[in-house]
């Protein structure tokens, strides 16, 4: 009876454990979340507003928030008592950009591309299945201009760049991935986007009898854009480090055009390849290095 006794008793500590982290990691989430839904919003929120959008009790939810602005990460209105993020994101979003490297190698190259093209330009990086924008530049002078949010996701199935990369992946993996997120999106898209696997599946193969990928009214109704993936250097064979775009309103990215700018992103894409390598060369050049003398 001891033996089993303290069996048993090793079981439930186990179980207090087991369940110790998972509630841990259920909190790390739902702070995650919550730091997603502020960082979505130009205005100060309420409680019960979140409280509802995260589908939790306010008290829990204020908890989170009080902990958060107890690190630095929210902000809470004196006046309305409503509750935002600080700066302290963008600053760390800005020393990790800063860290990589990025907008010093690629902002003149992306900045000739603007000029040339006269449109809206931007750059994302591959981060394991997903891109993400890191620089931009606008070469619009005079007209509508195109001026999206850069916090924005980039909706692999719907946008120009989203299907630049999945095009240079096996069909099965690339579908694959698309699949897994699925064809809502977590925003309203436009009218043409790829409603199932079937529609993406003849629009990646449009996009590599192309060379470059297309969205017009895809990712944003009344809006268009092109785009191409670069390398992580000149080797042909080196793997996909990200894609370019060129985007703006749909009555000037129109099919006459696109020929004229897809070889102006394949030059921009070669240009940055070239380049790509300097970035851990930097990196490794602004750390200060320990001398000894005798």
């Amino acid at each position: 009876m001891l033996a089993l006794d303290g069996i048993g008793n090793q079981f439930r500590f186990g179980i207090i454990i087991e369940s110790g982290m998972l509630m841990t990691v259920a909190a790390v989430s739902r702070c995650l979340s919550l730091l997603e839904i502020l960082a979505g919003e130009t205005e100060l929120v309420e409680l019960s507003e979140l409280a509802g959008r995260l589908d939790m009790p306010a008290s829990a939810v204020h908890r989170l928030l009080a902990t958060l602005a107890a690190h630095g990460w929210v902000v809470q209105d004196a006046a309305s008592q409503k509750y935002a993020l600080s700066l302290r994101m963008s600053t760390l979003a800005f020393r990790n950009l800063d860290a990589r490297n990025v907008p010093d190698v690629v902002q003149s190259v992306l900045q000739r591309l603007a000029s040339e093209t006269r449109e809206y330009c931007r750059l994302a990086i591959l981060e394991g299945e997903d891109l993400v924008w890191v620089a931009r530049a606008q070469g619009a002078v005079n007209g509508l201009k195109y001026d999206p949010d850069m916090g924005q996701e980039i909706i692999l199935h719907a946008t120009a760049n989203g299907k630049a990369w999945l095009a240079t992946l096996p069909e099965e993996e690339a579908l694959s991935i698309a699949y897994s997120r699925g064809f809502g999106g977590s925003r309203k898209l436009g009218p043409n986007s790829a409603r199932n696997v079937d529609e993406l599946r003849v629009r990646l193969a449009e996009t590599r009898a192309q060379g470059f990928a297309t969205s017009l009214e895809e990712a944003e109704a009344g809006t268009a854009a092109i785009a191409a993936p670069f390398r992580a250097s000149a080797e042909s064979n080196a793997r996909v480090a990200g894609t370019i775009s060129v985007a703006g309103p749909l009555v000037r990215i129109t099919p006459d055009r696109w020929e004229e700018l897809a070889n102006a992103l394949h030059r921009a894409a070669a240009d940055i390849s070239e380049l790509w390598p300097l970035r851990s060369r930097q990196r490794d050049g602004s750390r200060p290095r320990l001398r000894t003398t005798s």
